[in-house]
């Protein structure tokens, strides 16, 4: 599995059910490495999706404890074991962890690699992802090259692989 997320500097990933920065860079990026895939988040994720649509040319499966949420072009999961035998369909590397900060806490630890965009600035922000950077499960696999976003922002593409699954 892959976990794919935008941060700030202090890996900030969102603030009251948005993103940190909308970059349109990031955005090719993350269709990119997603089409095609299958792409697992939690109900509040969905729900800020534009529209409240599923991603095109995606399966979209919603982790919700919610068992009376219900919702078209999605596979819903009502717990993790439902979840796992959800992805058993699925080959491994197709799988990508898009949010939020609950799913990716819970699911992280079964990811081999991190699609991380590093947004070169501090947000205000509500909602974090694990700091990779400090954690001794993970280590950077590669630093992409920084680029400029409009606003004077800097952002690279780096990947993370998880030594204990690697």
């Amino acid at each position: 599995m892959n976990l794919i997320a935008a941060v700030d500097l202090e890996w900030g990933i969102g603030y009251n059910c948005n993103l940190l920065e909308r970059i349109p860079e990031d955005m090719k990026y993350f269709k990119n490495k997603t089409q095609g895939k299958v792409v697992v988040m939690g109900r509040t994720t969905f729900e800020s999706l534009p529209n409240k649509k599923p991603l095109e040319k995606r399966i979209n499966i919603v982790l919700t404890k919610n068992k009376n949420y219900k919702c078209e072009g999605v596979i819903l999961c009502y717990s993790l074991e439902e979840l796992f035998q959800e992805l058993k369909k699925y080959n491994d590397e197709d799988i990508f962890i898009i949010g939020g900060e609950s799913i990716y806490s819970q699911l992280i630890s079964y990811c081999n690699k991190a699609y991380i965009t590093k947004i070169y600035k501090m947000h205000e922000h509500n909602k974090v992802l694990v700091n990779l950077d400090d954690d001794k499960q993970w280590e950077k696999f590669a630093i992409g090259e920084k680029q400029k976003f409009e606003k004077g922002i800097y952002y690279t593409f780096d990947i993370y692989i998880n030594r204990l699954l690697s």
